[in-house]
């Protein structure tokens, strides 16, 4: 889920449910703002993870489901997709991943192998991002009524005391920082689809940002801000929801933003921005400008960091507004996604 302050002045009027409304983008925030969050009495604030305090311990929790097609694609599939975005909105939220639970939606037929490949995918993933598969559930679906299987997980962590991230610490000045080319995972899984005739040597960017998020927090401790993981609407999407969430604005450099010659192809083959394509294995960060230098060259240190750059700066003007400075120096505004163009990617 993305964050979101309640009480809520949005209300969901739409009469059905549309793909577009497990997008990631505005009809994402009116569903579950709108509708979900009053009628099931969510209170404060619905992040990537929630966080608690049990017998003076502070822990982190997240639930997520995963449906994908294919559920095997370059670089990845269902199964490590599943234990890596469990992980990741952990790991965001300032956590160290300690344990997951799982549930399987298998829909009858589905190959035998397939399931042991995406059991055993999960597994292995769960063993690289050291946490601890300690329960699920099971269930069968007849055929046609699934994409052959999808997984619900749920997560936990403890809070690491070396940081305090939240959106309420993000201050003007403060500096935008990515941990590596953005758009990788969309555009993988639209062209294993075969939906357009692109000959590309691209994987998903899927794995365990843990890495990033502790290099970033014992580098600079405090002075980390913020952290996001941009899956769903992607980095456009998760700065929007922050500029709204803390009133201010944020001023990105298009040309600093590192994104692969294929992916950059293949969106202005599709008339799509790479800053609205999902990733499954980046971070976006925001953090003090005294320290950002530094939190750079910690996650550049990191295996799998290479390209991290900063990125943008937040500025006190004007609120709420996310723009991108192109390289001939003309601002442009980048909303949230609007409407469902990557169905099923994560």
């Amino acid at each position: 889920m993305s964050t979101i302050a309640f009480p809520s002045t949005l209300r969901f009027t739409d009469t059905q449910i549309e793909m577009a409304h497990g997008a990631g983008g505005t009809a994402s925030r009116r569903l579950v703002e709108g509708l979900i969050a009053p009628l099931v009495g969510a209170c404060g604030s619905l992040a990537d993870a929630a966080t608690l305090t049990v017998d003076a311990v502070s822990i982190a929790m997240t639930t997520d489901s995963f449906v994908v097609r294919p559920l095997r694609f370059p670089g990845g599939s269902i199964g490590d997709l599943a234990v890596n975005g469990t992980v990741n909105d952990l790991a965001v939220a300032g956590a160290i991943p300690i344990a997951i639970v799982c549930s399987l939606i298998i829909e009858a037929g589905t190959p035998a192998d397939l399931l042991q490949q995406e059991v055993q995918a999960f597994g292995e993933a769960a063993r690289r991002a050291g946490v601890r598969v300690v329960g699920g559930d099971t269930k069968v679906v007849e055929h046609g009524k699934a994409d052959g299987l999808y997984i619900t997980t749920t997560g936990i962590g403890t809070i690491d005391p070396r940081g305090s991230i939240s959106s309420a610490n993000v201050r003007a000045g403060d500096r935008v920082l990515v941990t590596g080319p953005i758009g990788d995972h969309g555009i993988t899984v639209l062209l294993a689809r075969g939906d357009i005739d692109l000959n590309a040597e691209l994987k998903s960017d899927t794995r365990s940002v843990y890495p990033f998020a502790s290099a970033l927090i014992g580098s600079v401790g405090r002075d980390l801000h913020w952290m996001r993981d941009p899956t769903r609407g992607g980095v456009a999407t998760s700065l929007n929801e922050l500029a709204r969430d803390c009133a201010l604005g944020i001023v990105l450099d298009e040309d600093a933003v590192p994104v692969r010659d294929e992916v950059r192809g293949a969106c202005e083959l599709l008339g799509l921005d790479p800053l609205h394509i999902a990733n499954e294995g980046q971070i976006v960060a925001l953090v003090a400008p005294e320290a950002a230098e530094k939190a750079l060259a910690a996650v550049r240190r990191t295996p799998g960091g290479e390209g991290a750059a900063i990125v943008g700066t937040v500025e006190a003007a004007p609120a709420a507004t996310v723009l991108v400075r192109a390289a001939y120096g003309g601002l442009r505004v980048i909303d949230m996604l609007v409407g469902d163009p990557l169905p099923r990617i994560c």
